[in-house]
């Protein structure tokens, strides 16, 4: 299904019946890869999951976009459809987009329950080590950027780039690459004791790109939470153990 939301057409799939979860999903995935979560949930809610623009089958945002256009997007779609009560999964990014608007003042809407799966929103403290090499690229960036360095190799700072870069990054456009920036530099921990729905925290404790760390910290700030953990699963536990964590969605959404 495709609706326009701000002139951008916006893929999405609306399945099931009785009260409604929506579901937001990670960076660099699209609705297609929560199928399992989807068709467990659809069983006894309705279902309302979008790509999100410059991810799946919805287009790039016209500019490099913050978390705050993103919860500013989400508003807009949730409001397409005159919702006055919803609940949320969200996952990853998902978990950044749903604290900024959770923080926003007189949603127009309730939130009732809250799911967040191996969810970003923490930003980590940087090592020493990591600060060191920080300084090291930016220096050799600027040192490849001048225009002698650049005319004798011209690939050298997409090379440096490419390799420092995550895999979100390297697989990124230009556009969203900016936008991945504006993303991940944000801490967003000083929003999240503003969650004050009944919370599911699903973790793996495997997990690198959001460590098991973020969900016992989210887990001390938000007021009624609760965390389950799926041993052996990194940062896609729903996909990794699909029965163990949706067997949790469904006790917790009883």
């Amino acid at each position: 299904m495709v609706r326009k939301i701000n002139g951008i057409s916006v893929n999405y799939i609306d399945e099931g019946e009785g009260e409604i979860v929506l579901l937001l999903h990670g960076w660099g995935a699209n609705i297609t890869l929560y199928r399992s979560v989807i068709d467990s949930l659809k069983k006894s809610r309705r279902v309302i999951a979008l790509d999100m623009p410059g991810f799946g089958k919805t287009p790039e945002p016209p500019a490099p976009w913050c978390v705050d256009d993103y919860a500013d997007f989400v508003l807009e779609f949730i409001a397409s459809f005159r919702i006055e009560r919803l609940s949320v999964v969200v996952h990853s990014f998902g978990g950044r987009v749903f604290f900024k608007i959770n923080a926003r003042e007189n949603l127009p809407f309730a939130i009732d329950r809250a799911v967040l799966i191996d969810s970003a929103g923490i930003l980590p403290k940087k090592t020493l080590r990591q600060k060191v090499s920080l300084r090291c690229y930016k220096f050799g960036r600027a040192f490849m950027s001048t225009k002698v360095m650049h005319f004798l190799y011209p690939d050298a700072v997409e090379d440096m780039r490419r390799r420092r870069g995550s895999s979100d990054y390297n697989n990124a456009t230009p556009l969203m690459r900016t936008t991945l920036v504006k993303v991940v530099n944000e801490d967003l921990e000083p929003l999240i004791h503003l969650v004050k729905c009944p919370t599911l925290l699903i973790w793996g404790d495997l997990d690198t790109a959001t460590p098991i760390e973020d969900a016992r910290r989210m887990e001390e700030l938000i007021a009624d939470a609760g965390l389950v953990v799926c041993e052996g699963a990194g940062h896609f536990s729903f996909a990794q153990q699909p029965a163990k964590v949706n067997g949790a969605l469904e006790a917790f959404f009883g």
